[in-house]
């Protein structure tokens, strides 16, 4: 099954025979010991990150840890979520990763567990929700809108998708830069919304922030134009989303 360009597969043989340009010599977990969770996402990990810095397009890996005594449906899934975190992460050469397992009493287990995982996260996970933040940003004249240029239309508090890999708090400082010019500080997390009718487009689950910040704000990136507001003009804007009842909501508190 392919995660952003890259393969994911089950074979039964070892890791050599599965026609990949790189595979490890052996079972790194279970060579150290009865493996762990640790141990075996370890070994994964390192061979994945071996494959990755030697730019190859295909790695074969172990089921790591069988050997060692760990049951197949764990190793299933540790194995399938490590290759499930490179394939999203991008940025690499590799576009092939076969997931082999050779011990026969295993192999059933271990194949639909793998594929079962794939499966769930190509029909379900990858549908959302999603994770958005938004920011309510003050600055000395007022509060600071987008005016946006995509639908939903609108006036909306500046904000957007979260990164695979970036925090919440980092994503609300990229995006106000991104569509305000501005730089955040005094950042606190207000409230989570996370009504599925919220985004007429999918599920979206935002947490937004209050903040300060100095400075003229300036269009950027998706946004049309950009309005500094007093808190009073909010009841009477025609606002994107549930940016409107965010806003009423923050004022309450004030």
């Amino acid at each position: 099954m392919n995660v952003r360009g890259v393969d994911i597969e089950t074979m039964q043989c070892a890791p050599r025979d599965a026609g990949a340009a790189l595979f490890p010599a052996g079972d790194a977990a279970s060579e150290k010991g009865m493996p762990d969770e640790s141990s075996v996402r370890a070994a994964c990990a390192a061979a994945l990150a071996d494959a990755r810095a030697s730019g190859v397009a295909s790695v074969a890996l172990p089921a790591f840890g069988i050997r060692g005594g760990m049951n197949a449906v764990t190793s299933g899934k540790i194995v399938v979520q490590e290759a499930i975190r490179v394939a999203r992460a991008g940025a690499s050469g590799l576009r092939r990763i076969v997931l082999c397992c050779e011990e026969p009493d295993a192999w059933e287990s271990f194949s639909r567990t793998v594929n079962g995982y794939l499966r769930h996260l190509l029909d379900v996970l990858i549908w959302g929700p999603f994770v958005t933040v938004d920011a309510i940003i003050e600055v000395a004249s007022g509060i600071v809108l987008v005016k946006r240029s995509n639908p939903p239309l609108g006036f909306a508090l500046p904000g957007g998708f979260v990164d695979y890999g970036e925090s919440l708090e980092d994503a609300v400082r990229r995006e106000a830069m991104e569509e305000t010019g501005l730089v955040l500080r005094d950042l606190r997390q207000f409230h989570t919304y996370s009504d599925p009718s919220r985004d007429p487009r999918f599920h979206t689950i935002t947490t937004v922030f209050s903040a300060r910040a100095e400075g003229v704000p300036k269009a950027g990136d998706d946004a049309a134009d950009v309005h500094v507001i007093a808190a009073s003009e909010i009841d009477t804007l025609p606002f994107a989303f549930d940016h409107k009842r965010v806003l009423q909501e923050w004022r309450e508190t004030r």
